[in-house]
């Protein structure tokens, strides 16, 4: 089992920054991808940004690419999304997910660990 759990969501005006947090504990030895999804009230989970253990790559949704940055510092087991430039429409409920078997952190029912969600709101 793997336990997730998301920090540093919060209010903020258009064109701010936060950053989130994603501690990982358990059994992450073997976790191959870990991402940020993000969804709002009626909404389908959206993929914001995916991270690949092994090899460090990244992969970002285009609606945030160039303004969101995930990173993940290996020593903390924890994963981080730097979001800068934010929009209203970036307002949701932000989730940290993990998957343990090779494959993508792309689609939600890939992912087989999840956070229980961090809320960032945007306001002009």
């Amino acid at each position: 089992q793997v336990q997730l759990v998301e920090s540093g969501g919060g209010s903020v005006q258009t064109g701010g920054s936060l950053r989130l947090s994603c501690a990982a504990s358990g059994s992450t030895y073997d976790v191959h991808c870990m991402g940020w999804f993000r969804q709002v009230p009626g909404k389908e989970r959206e993929g914001v940004a995916r991270f690949y253990i092994r090899d460090g790559k990244t992969f970002y949704a285009d609606s945030v690419l160039g303004r969101f940055t995930v990173s993940r510092d290996n020593a903390k087991n924890t994963l981080y999304l730097q979001m800068n430039s934010l929009k209203s429409e970036d307002t949701a409920m932000y989730y940290c997910a993990a998957r343990k078997n090779a494959g993508s952190c792309q689609w939600d029912k890939s992912i087989d660990y999840w956070g229980q969600g961090t809320q960032v709101t945007v306001s002009s």
